[in-house]
């Protein structure tokens, strides 16, 4: 009896000493992002109007891909899948004048062809008030092919993957079993929770010592980087932010989860705010449009500073742009 005694005490005496392991393995390529309070948006005068008031938030705890998704790892995921991007595809009639106001003339028949748009720098200085004259809706550009049908990714592999839509990133998402960010989630990892102007901090962007990949010289014609070099970088080419995080700032726009809405921040909830439930944007008010955050290689302080952690920027859905792609939260 004494001994069955002792054979029990010993055996709880082991359950209690042994401790479950519940500390979550953070996923390779991301990195845990310790939830907080943060104040969103900005109340500088020379903000844009979206981008105020300053607001409190909180956002939970989440995993976030250490950079934008990759053409090596978007190649992955097309040749597991057999995925074809909205690029890749021609639109169709009905889905371009469902964003346009009403009575506006349809694009000739000829235009309606897989195609994506492309940067292309014009002659000289120009107004810039007026971006369609350095973009140009080019057959054949699509996630293979950046700059046009002639062009490749082979040597890129590790640039971010561009012209994805909104809707080609959430399909490699869902596949990798994660999620794009909340623009909330998105500018809490850029700015690390810290009122600062960009993600590596209050000081201004140098050209001779740059903290991000964006334009140098004269938008958008004059490019003074080395050999007059304009496009992606390979991601980890800059200094990361104090979460670990690359990217943040420059190369690529990243797609949110979030619909736009110009006066959002007006009424945004404090806890875990996930957007709007519907979409307005007053320049093209018959539009739905998705947020995108982060800028990218063509941002200059004299026509974008996107590269601003509280910058926005919003386009439809399906659009897709060779300084476009995204990157993942969990």
């Amino acid at each position: 009896m004494l001994m069955t005694l002792l054979v029990c005490c010993n055996a709880l005496l082991a359950d209690c000493c042994t401790v479950p392991s519940r500390i979550p393995t953070t996923p390779e390529g991301m990195v845990l992002i310790t939830g907080g309070e943060f104040t969103m948006g900005t109340s500088r005068e020379d903000a844009r109007a979206d981008q105020k008031p300053a607001h409190k938030v909180y956002v939970d705890s989440f995993y976030m891909d250490i950079t934008p998704v990759t053409n090596r790892q978007f190649q992955v995921f097309v040749d597991a899948t057999g995925y074809v991007t909205t690029a890749e595809k021609a639109p169709t009639l009905e889905e371009i004048m469902s964003q346009v106001p009403p009575g506006t003339k349809p694009p000739a028949p000829e235009a309606l062809v897989a195609a994506s748009l492309v940067f292309k720098p014009t002659a000289g200085a120009v107004s810039l008030n007026n971006c369609h004259q350095w973009w140009e809706w080019k057959p054949g550009a699509n996630w293979r092919h950046p700059t046009g049908p002639d062009s490749t990714i082979v040597g890129k592999e590790d640039h971010p993957v561009v012209h994805i839509s909104w809707y080609d990133a959430v399909a490699y998402s869902k596949w990798a079993g994660k999620r794009l960010p909340t623009e909330a989630e998105w500018e809490y990892a850029a700015t690390c929770g810290k009122t600062v102007r960009y993600s590596w901090g209050d000081e201004e962007f140098n050209e001779q010592s740059p903290q991000c990949n964006i334009w140098h010289g004269e938008f958008p014609y004059k490019s003074t980087k080395a050999n007059g070099y304009y496009g992606t970088t390979a991601v980890k080419s800059f200094a990361p932010n104090a979460f670990g995080l690359y990217d943040m700032s420059g190369n690529v726009w990243q797609w949110c989860s979030d619909l736009y809405h110009a006066s959002y921040y007006e009424q945004s909830p404090v806890n875990n705010p996930k957007g709007p439930l519907s979409s307005y944007d007053p320049q093209e008010p018959y539009a739905t449009k998705r947020v995108h955050r982060g800028g990218s290689f063509l941002c200059h302080s004299s026509y974008c500073k996107g590269y601003e952690a509280t910058a926005r920027m919003k386009t439809n859905p399906d659009t897709s742009l060779n300084h476009l792609g995204f990157r993942c939260v969990k």
